[in-house]
Protein backbone atom coordinates (compact mmCIF):
# COMPACT_ATOMS: atom_id res chain seq x y z
CA UNK A 1 0.00 0.00 0.00
CA UNK A 2 1.42 3.37 -1.06
CA UNK A 3 0.68 5.67 1.89
CA UNK A 4 2.28 8.63 0.15
CA UNK A 5 -0.10 8.34 -2.77
CA UNK A 6 -3.01 7.83 -0.38
CA UNK A 7 -2.14 11.06 1.43
CA UNK A 8 -1.84 12.91 -1.88
CA UNK A 9 -5.28 11.65 -2.84
CA UNK A 10 -6.66 12.77 0.51
CA UNK A 11 -5.49 16.34 -0.11
CA UNK A 12 -7.95 16.52 -3.01
CA UNK A 13 -10.86 16.33 -0.56
CA UNK A 14 -11.43 19.33 1.76
CA UNK A 15 -13.56 17.14 4.02
CA UNK A 16 -10.60 14.80 4.54
CA UNK A 17 -8.29 17.69 5.46
CA UNK A 18 -10.84 19.03 7.94
CA UNK A 19 -11.30 15.57 9.44
CA UNK A 20 -7.54 15.01 9.71
CA UNK A 21 -7.08 18.39 11.36
CA UNK A 22 -9.76 17.69 13.95
CA UNK A 23 -8.35 14.22 14.65
CA UNK A 24 -4.84 15.65 15.02
CA UNK A 25 -6.14 18.19 17.54
CA UNK A 26 -7.93 15.46 19.51
CA UNK A 27 -4.81 13.27 19.54
CA UNK A 28 -2.60 16.23 20.49
CA UNK A 29 -4.92 17.15 23.38
CA UNK A 30 -4.97 13.50 24.50
CA UNK A 31 -1.17 13.31 24.63
CA UNK A 32 -0.81 16.59 26.51
CA UNK A 33 -3.55 15.58 28.96
CA UNK A 34 -1.87 12.29 29.85
CA UNK A 35 1.48 14.06 30.28
CA UNK A 36 0.39 17.06 32.35
CA UNK A 37 -2.52 15.47 34.26
CA UNK A 38 -1.38 11.93 35.10
CA UNK A 39 -4.01 9.25 35.58
CA UNK A 40 -3.71 9.08 39.37
CA UNK A 41 -3.94 12.86 39.66
CA UNK A 42 -6.97 13.00 37.39
CA UNK A 43 -8.78 10.32 39.40
CA UNK A 44 -7.98 12.11 42.65
CA UNK A 45 -9.21 15.43 41.26
CA UNK A 46 -12.42 13.89 39.93
CA UNK A 47 -13.21 12.24 43.26
CA UNK A 48 -13.14 15.75 44.66
CA UNK A 49 -12.98 16.93 48.23
CA UNK A 50 -12.62 20.15 50.20
CA UNK A 51 -8.83 19.98 49.98
CA UNK A 52 -8.96 20.12 46.17
CA UNK A 53 -12.11 22.03 45.23
CA UNK A 54 -12.85 23.87 48.48
CA UNK A 55 -12.09 27.26 46.93
CA UNK A 56 -14.04 26.76 43.70
CA UNK A 57 -17.64 27.91 43.30
CA UNK A 58 -20.52 25.51 42.90
CA UNK A 59 -22.22 25.35 39.48
CA UNK A 60 -20.16 28.19 38.03
CA UNK A 61 -20.34 28.89 34.31
CA UNK A 62 -17.23 28.97 32.10
CA UNK A 63 -15.42 32.29 31.84
CA UNK A 64 -16.13 32.58 28.13
CA UNK A 65 -19.81 33.33 28.81
CA UNK A 66 -18.68 36.85 29.72
CA UNK A 67 -17.82 37.40 26.06
CA UNK A 68 -21.53 37.47 25.31
CA UNK A 69 -22.68 39.58 28.28
CA UNK A 70 -22.87 43.33 28.76
CA UNK A 71 -22.16 42.96 32.52
CA UNK A 72 -19.50 40.41 33.38
CA UNK A 73 -20.30 37.72 35.89
CA UNK A 74 -17.89 37.83 38.86
CA UNK A 75 -14.84 35.62 39.09
CA UNK A 76 -13.73 34.17 42.41
CA UNK A 77 -11.69 36.39 44.71
CA UNK A 78 -9.40 34.43 47.04
CA UNK A 79 -7.06 36.15 49.46
CA UNK A 80 -5.08 34.29 52.12
CA UNK A 81 -2.62 35.47 54.75
CA UNK A 82 -0.87 32.12 54.65
CA UNK A 83 2.73 32.39 53.49
CA UNK A 84 3.29 31.34 49.88
CA UNK A 85 -0.38 31.35 48.91
CA UNK A 86 -1.10 32.73 45.43
CA UNK A 87 -3.81 35.30 46.04
CA UNK A 88 -6.33 35.96 43.29
CA UNK A 89 -8.06 39.30 43.02
CA UNK A 90 -6.73 41.11 46.08
CA UNK A 91 -4.02 41.75 48.65
CA UNK A 92 -3.61 41.69 52.41
CA UNK A 93 -1.61 43.35 55.16
CA UNK A 94 -1.13 42.21 58.73
CA UNK A 95 0.51 43.27 61.97
CA UNK A 96 2.32 41.01 64.40
CA UNK A 97 0.81 40.16 67.77
CA UNK A 98 1.54 42.88 70.35
CA UNK A 99 0.45 43.40 73.92
CA UNK A 100 1.10 42.19 77.44
CA UNK A 101 -0.55 40.83 80.60
CA UNK A 102 -1.95 37.82 78.72
CA UNK A 103 -3.66 39.78 75.94
CA UNK A 104 -2.15 40.06 72.46
CA UNK A 105 -3.73 41.79 69.48
CA UNK A 106 -3.24 41.40 65.74
CA UNK A 107 -4.93 42.86 62.67
CA UNK A 108 -5.29 41.30 59.20
CA UNK A 109 -6.66 43.54 56.48
CA UNK A 110 -7.83 42.08 53.16
CA UNK A 111 -8.33 44.51 50.26
CA UNK A 112 -9.93 43.82 46.88
CA UNK A 113 -11.70 45.65 44.06
CA UNK A 114 -15.21 44.66 43.03
CA UNK A 115 -16.21 45.99 39.59
CA UNK A 116 -18.69 43.35 38.49
CA UNK A 117 -22.31 43.93 37.60
CA UNK A 118 -23.63 40.88 39.46
CA UNK A 119 -23.40 39.41 42.94
CA UNK A 120 -21.00 36.62 43.93
CA UNK A 121 -22.28 33.12 44.58
CA UNK A 122 -21.08 32.82 48.20
CA UNK A 123 -18.82 34.47 50.77
CA UNK A 124 -16.81 32.41 53.26
CA UNK A 125 -13.97 33.00 55.71
CA UNK A 126 -11.55 30.21 56.58
CA UNK A 127 -9.32 30.28 59.67
CA UNK A 128 -6.40 28.18 60.88
CA UNK A 129 -4.75 28.70 64.25
CA UNK A 130 -2.12 27.21 66.50
CA UNK A 131 -2.35 27.97 70.24
CA UNK A 132 -1.40 26.44 73.56
CA UNK A 133 -4.53 26.44 75.70
CA UNK A 134 -7.10 29.11 74.93
CA UNK A 135 -8.66 29.76 71.54
CA UNK A 136 -8.09 33.21 70.03
CA UNK A 137 -11.07 35.45 69.23
CA UNK A 138 -11.67 37.46 66.10
CA UNK A 139 -13.94 40.40 65.27
CA UNK A 140 -14.84 40.53 61.57
CA UNK A 141 -15.55 43.91 59.95
CA UNK A 142 -16.68 44.70 56.41
CA UNK A 143 -15.60 48.10 55.03
CA UNK A 144 -17.34 49.46 51.93
CA UNK A 145 -15.81 51.81 49.33
CA UNK A 146 -17.86 54.69 50.76
CA UNK A 147 -16.28 54.19 54.17
CA UNK A 148 -19.27 52.46 55.81
CA UNK A 149 -18.14 49.83 58.30
CA UNK A 150 -20.26 46.81 59.20
CA UNK A 151 -19.44 44.48 62.06
CA UNK A 152 -20.16 41.04 60.67
CA UNK A 153 -19.48 38.70 63.57
CA UNK A 154 -17.31 37.82 66.54
CA UNK A 155 -16.19 34.23 67.01
CA UNK A 156 -13.63 31.93 68.60
CA UNK A 157 -11.15 30.29 66.24
CA UNK A 158 -10.36 26.61 66.55
CA UNK A 159 -7.56 24.76 64.81
CA UNK A 160 -9.57 24.67 61.61
CA UNK A 161 -12.57 26.96 61.37
CA UNK A 162 -14.86 28.18 58.60
CA UNK A 163 -17.43 30.93 58.78
CA UNK A 164 -20.08 30.84 56.06
CA UNK A 165 -21.02 34.49 55.84
CA UNK A 166 -23.68 33.74 53.24
CA UNK A 167 -25.51 31.45 55.69
CA UNK A 168 -25.45 33.80 58.69
CA UNK A 169 -29.14 34.38 59.47
CA UNK A 170 -28.41 37.01 62.13
CA UNK A 171 -26.43 39.06 59.61
CA UNK A 172 -29.19 38.53 57.05
CA UNK A 173 -31.76 40.10 59.36
CA UNK A 174 -29.35 42.98 60.01
CA UNK A 175 -29.21 43.60 56.24
CA UNK A 176 -33.02 43.89 55.87
CA UNK A 177 -33.48 40.21 55.07
CA UNK A 178 -31.08 40.30 52.11
CA UNK A 179 -28.57 37.48 51.62
CA UNK A 180 -25.30 38.66 53.24
CA UNK A 181 -23.14 38.08 50.15
CA UNK A 182 -25.49 40.46 48.33
CA UNK A 183 -26.43 42.96 51.03
CA UNK A 184 -22.80 43.69 51.87
CA UNK A 185 -22.23 44.89 48.29
CA UNK A 186 -25.27 47.17 48.00
CA UNK A 187 -25.24 50.95 48.10
CA UNK A 188 -28.31 50.89 50.35
CA UNK A 189 -30.02 47.73 51.57
CA UNK A 190 -33.27 49.65 52.04
CA UNK A 191 -33.48 50.99 48.49
CA UNK A 192 -36.37 49.93 46.25
CA UNK A 193 -33.99 49.23 43.37
CA UNK A 194 -30.84 47.58 44.81
CA UNK A 195 -27.61 48.84 43.24
CA UNK A 196 -24.20 47.24 43.55
CA UNK A 197 -21.59 49.56 45.01
CA UNK A 198 -18.45 49.15 42.92
CA UNK A 199 -15.02 50.02 44.25
CA UNK A 200 -12.44 48.90 46.79
CA UNK A 201 -13.66 46.77 49.69
CA UNK A 202 -11.88 45.65 52.82
CA UNK A 203 -12.34 42.80 55.29
CA UNK A 204 -10.69 43.61 58.62
CA UNK A 205 -9.99 40.97 61.23
CA UNK A 206 -9.22 42.16 64.76
CA UNK A 207 -7.68 39.13 66.48
CA UNK A 208 -7.26 38.75 70.24
CA UNK A 209 -4.96 35.97 71.50
CA UNK A 210 -3.99 34.86 75.01
CA UNK A 211 -0.36 33.92 74.47
CA UNK A 212 2.38 35.42 72.34
CA UNK A 213 3.09 32.16 70.49
CA UNK A 214 -0.37 31.98 68.93
CA UNK A 215 -0.41 31.75 65.14
CA UNK A 216 -3.52 32.75 63.19
CA UNK A 217 -4.02 32.72 59.40
CA UNK A 218 -7.20 33.61 57.54
CA UNK A 219 -8.54 33.33 54.03
CA UNK A 220 -11.37 35.25 52.38
CA UNK A 221 -13.11 33.42 49.55
CA UNK A 222 -15.70 35.25 47.51
CA UNK A 223 -17.01 32.53 45.20
CA UNK A 224 -17.70 33.82 41.72
CA UNK A 225 -20.24 32.76 39.12
CA UNK A 226 -17.67 31.86 36.46
CA UNK A 227 -14.69 29.54 36.76
CA UNK A 228 -12.12 28.32 34.26
CA UNK A 229 -12.88 27.57 30.63
CA UNK A 230 -15.30 24.72 31.37
CA UNK A 231 -17.13 25.72 34.58
CA UNK A 232 -17.86 23.59 37.63
CA UNK A 233 -20.48 21.04 38.67
CA UNK A 234 -22.61 20.46 41.76
CA UNK A 235 -19.60 19.13 43.68
CA UNK A 236 -17.44 22.18 42.86
CA UNK A 237 -15.29 20.04 40.56
CA UNK A 238 -13.73 21.78 37.59
CA UNK A 239 -15.32 20.27 34.50
CA UNK A 240 -12.09 20.80 32.57
CA UNK A 241 -10.80 17.58 34.18
CA UNK A 242 -13.51 15.47 32.53
CA UNK A 243 -13.35 17.49 29.31
CA UNK A 244 -9.61 16.87 28.96
CA UNK A 245 -9.42 13.28 30.24
CA UNK A 246 -12.54 12.34 28.32
CA UNK A 247 -10.55 12.91 25.12
CA UNK A 248 -7.87 10.19 25.52
CA UNK A 249 -10.44 7.81 27.02
CA UNK A 250 -12.81 8.29 24.07
CA UNK A 251 -10.01 8.03 21.49
CA UNK A 252 -8.45 4.94 23.08
CA UNK A 253 -11.80 3.20 23.59
CA UNK A 254 -13.00 3.88 20.04
CA UNK A 255 -9.70 2.95 18.40
CA UNK A 256 -9.16 -0.26 20.39
CA UNK A 257 -12.75 -1.40 19.89
CA UNK A 258 -12.74 -0.64 16.16
CA UNK A 259 -9.31 -2.15 15.58
CA UNK A 260 -10.01 -5.27 17.63
CA UNK A 261 -13.37 -5.82 15.99
CA UNK A 262 -12.31 -5.14 12.38
CA UNK A 263 -9.11 -7.16 12.41
CA UNK A 264 -10.65 -10.14 14.24
CA UNK A 265 -13.67 -10.15 11.94
CA UNK A 266 -11.47 -10.08 8.84
CA UNK A 267 -9.24 -12.93 10.08
CA UNK A 268 -12.23 -15.11 11.01
CA UNK A 269 -13.91 -14.48 7.65
CA UNK A 270 -10.73 -15.31 5.72
CA UNK A 271 -10.21 -18.49 7.77
CA UNK A 272 -13.78 -19.67 7.13
CA UNK A 273 -13.55 -19.04 3.38
CA UNK A 274 -10.22 -20.77 2.95
CA UNK A 275 -10.96 -23.89 4.98
CA UNK A 276 -14.62 -24.03 3.95
CA UNK A 277 -16.75 -27.00 4.95
CA UNK A 278 -17.82 -27.27 8.57
CA UNK A 279 -15.48 -24.44 9.61
CA UNK A 280 -17.24 -21.96 7.33
CA UNK A 281 -20.67 -23.33 8.30
CA UNK A 282 -19.89 -22.97 12.02
CA UNK A 283 -18.70 -19.38 11.57
CA UNK A 284 -21.83 -18.46 9.60
CA UNK A 285 -24.19 -20.06 12.14
CA UNK A 286 -22.46 -18.23 15.04
CA UNK A 287 -22.73 -15.00 13.06
CA UNK A 288 -26.43 -15.47 12.41
CA UNK A 289 -27.09 -16.15 16.10
CA UNK A 290 -24.98 -13.16 17.15
CA UNK A 291 -26.81 -10.84 14.74
CA UNK A 292 -30.05 -11.25 16.65
CA UNK A 293 -28.50 -10.72 20.08
CA UNK A 294 -29.31 -7.28 21.60
CA UNK A 295 -25.88 -5.81 22.29
CA UNK A 296 -26.96 -2.81 24.37
CA UNK A 297 -29.21 -4.79 26.78
CA UNK A 298 -26.39 -7.31 27.28
CA UNK A 299 -23.97 -4.50 28.14
CA UNK A 300 -26.53 -3.01 30.51
CA UNK A 301 -26.93 -6.37 32.27
CA UNK A 302 -23.15 -6.74 32.66
CA UNK A 303 -22.80 -3.19 33.96
CA UNK A 304 -25.69 -3.65 36.39
CA UNK A 305 -24.98 -7.11 37.79
CA UNK A 306 -21.24 -7.63 37.36
CA UNK A 307 -18.88 -4.71 36.73
CA UNK A 308 -18.83 -1.28 35.13
CA UNK A 309 -15.11 -1.29 34.40
CA UNK A 310 -14.49 0.37 31.06
CA UNK A 311 -11.97 -2.30 30.08
CA UNK A 312 -14.41 -5.13 30.78
CA UNK A 313 -17.05 -3.33 28.74
CA UNK A 314 -14.49 -2.87 25.95
CA UNK A 315 -13.71 -6.59 25.91
CA UNK A 316 -17.38 -7.56 25.84
CA UNK A 317 -18.09 -5.11 23.01
CA UNK A 318 -15.28 -6.60 20.92
CA UNK A 319 -16.50 -10.15 21.58
CA UNK A 320 -20.07 -9.28 20.64
CA UNK A 321 -18.99 -7.36 17.54
CA UNK A 322 -16.54 -9.86 16.06
CA UNK A 323 -19.28 -12.06 14.62
CA UNK A 324 -21.18 -9.18 13.10
CA UNK A 325 -22.63 -8.41 9.70
CA UNK A 326 -19.16 -7.49 8.42
CA UNK A 327 -18.21 -11.19 8.38
CA UNK A 328 -20.68 -11.85 5.57
CA UNK A 329 -19.37 -8.85 3.59
CA UNK A 330 -15.79 -9.99 4.00
CA UNK A 331 -16.78 -13.54 3.15
CA UNK A 332 -18.24 -12.44 -0.18
CA UNK A 333 -15.02 -10.61 -1.05
CA UNK A 334 -12.76 -13.47 0.07
CA UNK A 335 -14.72 -15.95 -2.06
CA UNK A 336 -13.77 -13.90 -5.11
CA UNK A 337 -10.14 -13.48 -4.03
CA UNK A 338 -9.87 -17.23 -3.34
CA UNK A 339 -10.45 -17.97 -7.03
CA UNK A 340 -7.62 -15.67 -8.16
CA UNK A 341 -4.79 -17.27 -10.15
CA UNK A 342 -2.08 -16.16 -7.71
CA UNK A 343 -3.87 -18.07 -4.91
CA UNK A 344 -3.80 -21.23 -7.01
CA UNK A 345 -0.13 -20.60 -7.76
CA UNK A 346 0.69 -20.17 -4.06
CA UNK A 347 -1.15 -23.37 -3.26
CA UNK A 348 0.68 -25.22 -6.06
CA UNK A 349 4.04 -24.03 -4.68
CA UNK A 350 3.14 -25.61 -1.34
CA UNK A 351 2.36 -22.54 0.74
CA UNK A 352 0.84 -23.39 4.10
CA UNK A 353 -2.76 -22.53 4.95
CA UNK A 354 -1.70 -19.87 7.47
CA UNK A 355 0.62 -18.25 4.91
CA UNK A 356 -2.11 -18.12 2.31
CA UNK A 357 -4.65 -16.65 4.74
CA UNK A 358 -2.37 -13.98 6.21
CA UNK A 359 -0.13 -13.13 3.26
CA UNK A 360 -2.33 -13.64 0.23
CA UNK A 361 -5.99 -13.33 1.21
CA UNK A 362 -6.07 -10.68 3.93
CA UNK A 363 -3.66 -8.12 2.38
CA UNK A 364 -5.92 -7.93 -0.69
CA UNK A 365 -8.81 -6.36 1.24
CA UNK A 366 -6.89 -4.17 3.69
CA UNK A 367 -7.67 -1.10 1.51
CA UNK A 368 -11.35 -1.87 2.09
CA UNK A 369 -10.74 -2.36 5.82
CA UNK A 370 -9.25 1.09 6.45
CA UNK A 371 -12.31 3.24 5.58
CA UNK A 372 -14.59 0.94 7.56
CA UNK A 373 -12.20 1.01 10.52
CA UNK A 374 -12.10 4.81 10.57
CA UNK A 375 -15.87 5.23 10.35
CA UNK A 376 -16.37 2.57 13.04
CA UNK A 377 -14.38 4.46 15.70
CA UNK A 378 -17.04 7.12 16.52
CA UNK A 379 -19.76 4.48 16.83
CA UNK A 380 -17.87 2.89 19.72
CA UNK A 381 -17.16 6.32 21.22
CA UNK A 382 -20.90 7.03 21.20
CA UNK A 383 -21.63 3.57 22.63
CA UNK A 384 -19.33 4.17 25.61
CA UNK A 385 -20.89 7.60 26.14
CA UNK A 386 -24.39 6.12 25.91
CA UNK A 387 -23.60 3.58 28.63
CA UNK A 388 -22.23 6.37 30.83
CA UNK A 389 -25.34 8.50 30.24
CA UNK A 390 -27.43 5.52 31.37
CA UNK A 391 -25.42 5.43 34.60
CA UNK A 392 -23.36 2.39 33.58
CA UNK A 393 -20.07 4.14 32.87
CA UNK A 394 -16.88 3.47 34.78
CA UNK A 395 -17.45 5.08 38.20
CA UNK A 396 -13.79 6.07 38.49
CA UNK A 397 -12.97 7.63 35.12
CA UNK A 398 -13.95 11.21 34.21
CA UNK A 399 -15.52 10.95 30.75
CA UNK A 400 -17.80 12.98 28.50
CA UNK A 401 -20.68 10.57 29.02
CA UNK A 402 -20.23 10.75 32.80
CA UNK A 403 -20.47 14.55 32.61
CA UNK A 404 -23.77 14.33 30.72
CA UNK A 405 -25.10 11.76 33.18
CA UNK A 406 -24.21 13.95 36.18
CA UNK A 407 -25.84 16.93 34.47
CA UNK A 408 -29.01 14.95 33.77
CA UNK A 409 -29.19 13.56 37.32
CA UNK A 410 -28.85 17.05 38.81
CA UNK A 411 -31.34 18.78 36.54
CA UNK A 412 -28.78 20.91 34.69
CA UNK A 413 -31.13 21.78 31.84
CA UNK A 414 -33.99 22.67 34.17
CA UNK A 415 -31.68 24.90 36.23
CA UNK A 416 -30.24 26.62 33.17
CA UNK A 417 -26.75 25.10 33.40
CA UNK A 418 -26.59 24.40 29.67
CA UNK A 419 -22.80 24.48 29.54
CA UNK A 420 -22.70 21.30 31.62
CA UNK A 421 -24.45 19.35 28.85
CA UNK A 422 -23.47 21.23 25.70
CA UNK A 423 -19.68 21.07 26.13
CA UNK A 424 -19.31 17.25 26.22
CA UNK A 425 -22.08 16.87 23.63
CA UNK A 426 -20.23 19.18 21.23
CA UNK A 427 -17.00 17.24 21.73
CA UNK A 428 -18.81 13.98 20.96
CA UNK A 429 -20.27 15.48 17.80
CA UNK A 430 -16.92 16.90 16.70
CA UNK A 431 -15.26 13.51 17.23
CA UNK A 432 -17.93 11.74 15.21
CA UNK A 433 -17.78 14.36 12.45
CA UNK A 434 -13.99 14.19 12.20
CA UNK A 435 -13.81 10.43 11.73
CA UNK A 436 -16.85 10.37 9.46
CA UNK A 437 -15.38 13.00 7.13
CA UNK A 438 -12.05 11.17 6.95
CA UNK A 439 -13.69 7.76 6.56
CA UNK A 440 -15.94 8.84 3.68
CA UNK A 441 -12.98 10.40 1.89
CA UNK A 442 -10.95 7.21 2.31
CA UNK A 443 -13.88 5.23 0.96
CA UNK A 444 -13.84 7.37 -2.19
CA UNK A 445 -10.12 6.70 -2.60
CA UNK A 446 -10.16 2.94 -2.05
CA UNK A 447 -13.53 2.11 -3.60
CA UNK A 448 -13.23 2.17 -7.41
CA UNK A 449 -16.96 2.77 -7.83
CA UNK A 450 -16.79 6.01 -5.83
CA UNK A 451 -13.71 7.50 -7.46
CA UNK A 452 -14.40 10.73 -9.24
CA UNK A 453 -17.54 11.47 -7.19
Amino acid sequence: MNFRKMFQDLTRYPSALIGLTLIFILVFVSILTVIFIPYSQAINMWRGGEDIWGDTPRLAQPKWVNWFRANDLPESIIISSEEGYENAGGTFTQTDFSGSDGFYEKEILFTFDYEYGDFPEELTLFFTSDFDEKEPFVDVYWVKPNGEEIRINSLAIGRQESYRVSQDEKLRRKLNDIAPHQGLLLVDTGADAPEILKGTYQVRLDILAFDSETIVDAKVVMFGKVYGWAGTDHRRRGLHVAMLWGTPIAMAFGLLAALGTSVSTMVIAATGVWFGGWVDDLIQRITEVNLVLPVLPILIMIGTFYSRSIWLILGVIILLSIFGAAIKSYRAIFLQVKESPYIEAAEAYGSSNIRIVFQYLIPRIIPLLIPGLVTLIPSFVFLEASLAVLGLGDPVLPTWGKMINDARANGALFEGHYYWVLQPAILLMVTGLAFAMLGFSLDRIFNPRLRGL
